[in-house]
C-alpha cells in the first residue's frame, strides 16, 4: 500500500502550505507549514523529483518506510532516526540531485523532470485555500539502480534516472 500525501494552501493568498502523509498502518503525519514560493513549495519539489527518477532513499522515500525527521511534527523514535543514520549518503546526494533539477527547471534548461514539475505547478496553481493536492509515493523496491545514479551526481549536473510516473489524485476539498 503507498504512502499517500496531501498538499494543501493554508491561506487565501497562497503565500503558506502544508502536508500531510498517510503511511500505511501509522497515524498520520502532520509536516511542516512553509512558505509556497513562487511556484511550488519546496516539499512538493522534492516529492515530484524523487518520486520522478525513482530515489527511494531521500526524504520522501525515508519518511515512507519509518524515518522520524524533526522537521515533522512528530517524536523521533530510534528505529526512525536508525533509518535516516543508515541511509544518510543517499539523503544528502538526493537533496543535491533535487536542488539541481529544481533549479533547471526554474531557469527553463532541459530536465527529465521539467514535464512532471509543469503538470504539478499547474495543479498546484488551480487550488483554494483548503482545498488539497494529492500524490501517492509509488516508487518500487527496484529502484536501487536509480538511487546509486544518483549518489553519483554532482549538485551542478542534472542526470536522466529511471522514470517513475506520479500519481494523479483529483484535487479535494480539505479542512471545514
Amino acid at each position: 500500500m503507498p504512502m499517500r500525501v496531501a498538499f494543501y494552501k493554508v491561506d487565501d493568498d497562497g503565500r503558506l502550505c502544508a502536508w500531510t502523509a498517510l503511511i500505511p498502518k501509522r497515524r498520520p503525519l502532520p509536516g511542516t507549514t512553509m512558505a509556497a514560493g513562487r511556484d511550488l513549495p519546496h516539499d512538493l519539489v522534492q516529492f515530484v523529483v524523487e518520486s520522478t527518477l525513482g530515489l527511494r532513499y531521500g526524504f520522501w522515500g525515508l519518511l515512507s518506510i519509518g524515518a522520524t525527521f524533526e522537521s515533522v511534527r512528530r517524536r523521533p523514535t530510534k528505529p526512525g532516526r536508525r533509518v535516516i543514520s543508515t541511509h544518510h549518503a543517499a539523503l544528502v546526494a538526493t537533496e543535491r540531485v533535487v536542488n539541481a533539477h529544481a533549479t533547471a527547471w526554474r531557469a527553463k534548461a532541459a530536465t527529465p523532470v521539467g514535464p512532471a514539475l509543469d503538470e504539478m505547478l499547474a495543479r498546484w496553481r488551480s487550488l483554494g485555500a483548503g482545498e488539497e493536492l494529492r500524490v501517492e509515493w509509488t516508487v518500487s523496491p527496484s529502484a536501487g539502480r536509480a538511487q546509486r545514479a544518483a549518489e553519483s551526481v554532482s549538485s551542478a549536473s542534472v542526470t536522466s534516472c529511471h522514470s517513475v510516473s506520479l500519481s494523479a489524485v483529483a484535487p479535494k476539498r480539505a479542512r471545514s
